[in-house]
């Protein structure tokens, strides 16, 4: 994959090429404190194998151990990893008078074409970088570096995997765009277009906003209130449906963002020095808000990754300020939005609630899908907007 490693432009900033390579030891340790762990009691709440609906189940993470344990090839995940250009950079966020330097952590995939679109593609929460594997494998596939249409740019989120985390208390969202913008200018890409989900859609959001080089966004979870007048006889069947699940999941599965936005340091000290703990807290979630079960080997690299770079606590930082935050954070804006509609996300909003939320310029409703989609369609966005103006 080096034939995509190519900056089209020389850099601003200083981008070193980056390799996964966790060491021995703590492929060891994981391994060893995986033995020592013990499996909770089995409860009549935790013995249907096939029922999520209150947490994992005991058969699942018993399987899960195991297989993390004892088959589980980290070193064949990265060979995967690495078979994509990677890159680390520093770059400078002032917070409150005082200067902070982050390590950021990208994938990319560069192109020599000269029209090619910048495209960033931010992850969310307890997702990473690697949701976006898939689609570079696609591309790269499907186009070479003479070929193609995007300079493709996948960045860990700060605290996120390989990315520094937070270094003050007042670290918001508006930093992550600000650092995010000045990582695309700094790799000479004056505008662009931003592509998110779950958290990343947020930053996403932020970058149209606050940040003129951000020309257009693609997102695959929209969160916004109803409308005023809220007339559900105008959705559809399927709209309506997804509604029913949303209002259920604020009910009963929305706890877990109020124990990381309230509670992050007990619950980070506790997930952090189990990585049985950490599986079930991750492996929920990914089951729960995905409409088929990802693969095991998909959750337990998406989870080493957590434990590896010991990045579960710092990862927390966007709870705090969602739930801190009123209605009407996010601005109505000119700028082209695309909307990829899964009926398994979690914050399903239909289409006419998007269109009250920016100038909605393509929009899919897809049959399937939850929230591990990834890219959804942002070519779509693209092709609307024709140029970079």
């Amino acid at each position: 994959m080096s034939h995509f490693s190519a900056f089209p432009n020389p850099p601003k900033l200083d981008a070193k090429p980056f390799t996964v390579a966790i060491p021995d030891t703590d492929v060891a340790e994981l391994q060893s404190l995986l033995k020592a762990s013990r499996l909770g009691p089995s409860t009549p709440t935790n013995s249907n194998p096939s029922d999520h609906s209150l947490g994992v189940s005991m058969d699942w993470l018993k399987t899960a151990k195991q297989t993390w344990e004892t088959s589980f090839d980290w070193r064949a995940q990265e060979k995967r990893l690495n078979s994509f250009p990677q890159f680390m950079t520093r770059i400078p966020i002032q917070i409150e008078g005082k200067e902070y330097i982050h390590e950021i952590h990208f994938m990319a995939l560069f192109s020599k074409k000269k029209d090619a679109v910048p495209l960033i593609m931010l992850h969310g929460w307890p997702g990473s970088f690697i949701e976006f594997i898939p689609l570079l494998g696609i591309l790269s596939k499907k186009y070479t570096p003479e070929t193609l249409p995007y300079q493709v740019i996948v960045p860990s989120l700060p605290g996120y995997g390989f990315s520094s985390g937070p270094q003050s208390t007042e670290f918001k969202m508006t930093d992550v765009a600000k650092i995010f913008n000045d990582l695309m200018l700094g790799l000479g890409f004056d505008k662009y277009v931003a592509q998110g989900g779950d958290v990343g859609s947020g930053v996403a959001r932020l970058l149209t906003m606050n940040h003129d080089n951000c020309k257009a966004i693609h997102l695959n979870m929209l969160s916004t209130a109803p409308p005023q007048n809220d007339d559900r006889s105008i959705l559809s069947q399927a709209e309506r449906e997804a509604l029913d699940r949303g209002a259920v999941f604020r009910q009963t599965g929305w706890a877990y963002g109020i124990e990381q936005g309230t509670r992050p340091n007990t619950l980070g000290f506790a997930l952090s020095s189990s990585p049985l703990a950490l599986l079930a807290w991750i492996g929920e979630k990914m089951l729960e808000w995905s409409d088929e079960d990802p693969s095991m080997d998909e959750i337990l690299t998406n989870v080493s990754i957590y434990w590896f770079t010991n990045s579960i606590s710092t990862s927390f930082y966007p709870y705090r300020e969602t739930l801190a935050r009123g209605p009407g954070y996010y601005k109505y804006h000119e700028k082209p939005l695309g909307y990829t509609w899964f009926p398994r996300e979690i914050i399903p909003v239909p289409k006419s609630w998007a269109e009250k939320d920016g100038n909605l310029v393509f929009y899919r409703q897809a049959k399937s899908g939850g929230s591990f989609r990834g890219a959804g369609s942002p070519r779509g966005v693209v092709e609307r907007r024709g140029r970079l103006h």
